[in-house]
């Protein structure tokens, strides 16, 4: 059997630094832009707000950019699957799609919507990867696994920074200002890849409350994650820590700083939680 190489991009967070299968994985570099008048690179931290005549962008590469990478696989690897961040968040997974199917002749490639980001995204390379370490699985059926893992994947966010989704287009500008200027604290779910919003909070204690809860309706946990803000809100991950390790001690658990392209999208204060749900045994058997 053939090798198998994992494409993905930058917006990733893996559970572990090491994994099997990281030789053959490929990270899409993601450019972050924070554009107030002169085009300029994004740096970390970022300002608290976009209003001040920033305009973040995440910059995502070309269908013929993404071409000339799983072109250059062609002669290394027999298959190719790209796992890519969540196609309601930028056009990346649309470019992707469209790339493969340039490259067809050359190499086969399965672009697959990951429906999250971070540390959920993270997770399912990191699956895809150690299936296809082992060498015993055809690249098919690690993408039907992949695929069947996905609704598996459970996050929700705090997100201050409002004016940050007003330029990724999920709220209007004037929702952006209100929210920020009354100091909400808005929290949002992923559904189906996209931002819904849940409940608007007063406080960091309320929002760790409302966390707590998140990860009370799950039994049986893969793992759990907390996406730190900048700054460190040491105290709110204190106490998310202490309950997730004190009610699912079997549960793998891990700390992760916000990373550059979720901070331009979301804003560099969002903190989130992300819950991985083991899946039905015998359906992955």
């Amino acid at each position: 059997m053939g090798k198998i190489c994992i494409v993905t991009d930058q917006a990733v967070q893996f559970t572990r630094a090491a994994f099997q299968g990281q030789r053959d994985v490929v990270t899409i570099p993601l450019k972050c832009r924070l554009d107030n008048g002169s085009p300029q690179e994004a740096r970390m931290p970022l300002p608290a707000t976009a209003r001040n005549g920033l305009k973040p962008q995440l910059l995502v590469p070309s269908s013929e950019e993404i071409y000339q990478v799983f072109a250059g696989l062609a002669g290394q690897y027999q298959d190719v699957i790209a796992i890519f961040h969540s196609s309601g968040l930028s056009p990346l997974c649309d470019n992707a799609l469209q790339a493969a199917d340039r490259v067809r002749g050359l190499i086969p490639v399965q672009v697959i919507d990951s429906l999250s980001l971070s540390v959920g995204m993270g997770y399912l390379v990191q699956i895809a990867a150690e299936a296809a370490a082992a060498g015993r699985t055809p690249a098919s059926q690690i993408e039907h696994k992949i695929r069947g893992l996905t609704p598996h994947i459970y996050s929700a966010f705090c997100i201050p920074g409002l004016s940050y989704l007003y330029h990724a287009g999920v709220v209007d500008y004037a929702q952006a200002v209100v929210g920020e200027m009354l100091g909400l604290l808005p929290i949002f779910s992923m559904e189906d890849g996209h931002l819904t919003p849940l409940e608007k909070m007063r406080s960091y204690r309320n929002v760790v409350d409302f966390f707590q809860e998140f990860l009370d309706e799950f039994t049986d946990l893969a793992h759990i994650s907390i996406i730190q803000s900048v700054p460190n809100l040491s105290h709110e991950n204190h106490s998310l820590r202490e309950h997730a390790m004190s009610n699912f001690s079997k549960s793998p658990f891990t700390e992760h700083a916000i990373s550059l392209p979720i901070a331009t999208l979301f804003g560099p204060r969002t903190m989130g939680v992300v819950a991985i749900e083991n899946p039905n045994a015998r359906e992955f058997a």
